[in-house]
């Protein structure tokens, strides 16, 4: 399968139901730190909610309506990115992504966002490419300004969380900025 390096030590590259066991490490390992920002039906806690996670985007992928790539540094998967969505005909998916706190400032989630979003709008034809995330998520939010989105609105109560609900942001970039 082909990896795409991100630095001298990180790659992308697909991330497929057999590899659940790194997966579920990976969560193990930076669930505290991505719980406020990402949703409970990603965060596995076990083997067999792993291999569903990801056997639900090999599905998508095999449907042409989403995907997830991993961040591998050094051997080993510190996280990685995604389309929630994708849709052809409508011309809109949605990116996002996950990453252990180890890992951060290096920009190894810009990078391979970078390569989603590109590939989404250059080889898929989309036409608007959306991060959602909740307010006050500064990190998302840097990458989301990184990739040159600009804020939409936010979507007031938007969001079920463990305390009541959740603002979430709207970011996008459209294909005539991305590709400028």
């Amino acid at each position: 399968m082909f990896a795409i390096a991100l630095t001298d030590d990180a790659e992308l590259r697909p991330l497929q139901p057999w590899h659940a066991d790194e997966f579920l490490a990976n969560l193990d390992r930076c669930r505290e730190h991505i719980a406020p920002w990402v949703g409970a039906s990603f965060v596995a806690t076990d083997a067999e909610s792993a291999r569903r996670v990801l056997q639900a985007y090999a599905d998508r992928w095999a449907r042409d309506d989403g995907g997830i790539w991993g961040i591998w540094q050094r051997g080993t998967l510190v996280g990685g990115v995604l389309l929630v969505s994708l849709s052809t005909a409508r011309g809109v998916c949605e990116a996002g992504c996950w990453l252990e706190a180890e890992a951060q400032g290096q920009g190894l989630v810009t990078r391979a966002a970078r390569i989603v979003v590109d590939w989404a709008v250059r080889e898929r034809g989309i036409h608007r490419v959306e991060w959602v995330t909740r307010a006050g998520n500064e990190r998302s939010i840097a990458v989301a300004r990184r990739l040159g989105m600009r804020r939409d609105g936010v979507l007031r109560d938007a969001a079920p969380v463990p305390e009541g609900r959740a603002d979430m942001e709207v970011w996008s970039v459209l294909a005539p900025e991305w590709t400028a």
